[in-house]
């Protein structure tokens, strides 16, 4: 005998208070998307030497947190996927890069354009091979621990991107901005006179871009959050994740079930002020996490799941290179130690014949989620590549830097122009032969909208 289901009637203002949970609380499911995500403590076992600071004298003396990589598979309606990792780091070199992507793409398929290997920018990681190679005074014993630690994190990047491909399941995917400001422009604010400053001057961007992933249930699975502000904070000789450590902590601590994933705007004249303790990296970490908590908690936009990548290359041009003259009188006269090792470097390089490289293949991804758009940037972008980005594009857009490769400081024509650290002496840091001609702002930018165009969007 067949069962007649007994028809249960709802109140009406049960049913109003339904409508509007799925009005408001940005709750409802929205079918088509998996996601997977995993992380893996990248913390070093043993004394190495620390990657953002050139002062330091010695390797490090233990952990204050632990650092992370974490990655976030995703995949459309039609089975397109892309990963996005976030690392704890200050930086990455194309060396590396190259190697985590090529076996992401021998091993799962991956291509370039569907891989975003993101890093921090914490000045309280590891060094690694191949970044900031005239930073520091290492020597050949501590060099041979950055190598073998570089190594091992490539291995380890491929084997979390196996494992977040392995959980996938069911999720939706929404999107919001939130807002905090604890960053201040380094370039127009001295950082000895803030007290005494009544109002802050440069350009700056205190949006807080937050993706939320959430299973069938509504329960978070992954909490994706930028901000552009250096992580300087800390200048400790432990390993931390600096502000944007304890901001994911945070997040996890209040959401246990979520993976909280951290990227780095476009922070390259962005400083937290004041600094220098860690009570203030837990302030500003508190701060942020309140930021994104608050965006959770409201209504975020859905996204369709509908996935799209594009990626390029493109070779930025440099400026003359230093004559061999020029390289010995720097070498002689500076009284900077990374720039004497710069110097001494590049000597040794003219007198092997070897010539200096004259551009950089310069990586920019562009993917659109849905509607979302996110445009990933290599190295330290200023903030009105932000600034500009959005311009062209939209208010929503999320800008990463600090994304595939982190090979120097990436000024605007008019930071070229008035010169100062991020357009000259911070090229010498990062090992580039000559510092950038103030065209690369105009090849960037120019790029970033074409990429777009090849995922259906406009300029807006």
């Amino acid at each position: 005998m067949n069962k007649i289901r007994k028809r249960r009637n709802i109140p009406f203002t049960v049913f109003i208070s339904m409508i509007l949970l799925v009005l408001f609380s940005g709750s409802v499911f929205a079918e088509g998307w998996k996601a997977g995500v995993a992380k893996v403590k990248i913390t070093p076992e043993e004394s190495v030497w620390m990657g953002g600071y050139g002062f330091r004298d010695h390797p490090s003396e233990g952990v204050l947190v632990d650092i992370w990589a974490k990655a976030l598979v995703m995949e459309d309606a039609s089975g397109g996927k892309a990963v996005l990792v976030t690392m704890d780091l200050v930086g990455i070199s194309k060396i590396m890069s190259d190697s985590i992507r090529d076996r992401l793409q021998k091993e799962y398929g991956f291509s370039r354009s569907q891989i975003i290997l993101s890093v921090s920018h914490t000045h309280t990681g590891p060094a690694l091979e191949g970044n900031l190679i005239d930073a520091y005074p290492i020597n050949s014993k501590q060099l041979k621990k950055t190598i073998q630690y570089s190594n091992n994190l490539v291995k380890q990047i491929v084997c979390l991107t196996g494992d977040a491909l392995h959980s996938m399941h069911p999720v939706s995917l929404s999107s919001g901005n939130g807002i905090t400001r604890f960053q201040v422009n380094r370039r127009n604010n001295k950082e000895n006179e803030l007290t005494s400053h009544t109002e802050l001057k440069g350009p700056n961007d205190y949006a807080v871009p937050v993706l939320k992933v959430a299973d069938e249930d509504g329960k978070l699975v992954a909490i994706v959050f930028g901000y552009a502000c250096h992580g300087t904070v800390l200048s400790v000789y432990k390993f931390s994740g600096d502000y944007m450590g304890y901001a994911q902590l945070n997040l996890e601590k209040k959401y246990p079930d979520a993976v909280a994933m951290f990227f780095q705007g476009t922070a390259g004249d962005q400083n937290p002020i004041p600094r220098h303790s860690v009570a203030l990296a837990k302030q500003y970490g508190g701060e942020l996490a309140y930021a994104v908590e608050r965006v959770l908690n409201e209504k975020t936009k859905f996204l369709s799941p509908e996935l799209k990548t594009s990626y390029s290359e493109i070779n930025l041009p440099m400026e003359a290179s230093p004559t061999s003259e020029e390289l010995e009188s720097i070498a002689k006269n500076t009284n900077a130690d990374y720039v004497q090792r710069w110097a001494l470097r590049l000597l040794k390089q003219k007198k092997a014949g070897v010539p200096f490289r004259t551009d950089y293949p310069y990586p920019i991804e562009l993917w659109s989620l849905g509607d979302q758009l996110i445009v990933a940037m290599g190295g330290e972008p200023t903030i009105k590549y932000d600034i500009n980005i959005k311009g062209l594009l939209g208010e929503r857009t999320f800008v990463m830097g600090y994304s595939n490769d982190v090979m120097s400081y990436i000024p605007t024509a008019k930071i070229i122009k008035e010169g100062g650290y991020e357009a000259k002496t911070s090229q010498q840091a990062y090992g580039l032969p000559s510092t950038w001609k103030p065209q690369i702002e105009e090849m960037i930018l120019k790029e970033v909208v074409t990429l777009a165009g090849d995922v259906g969007f406009s300029e807006k």
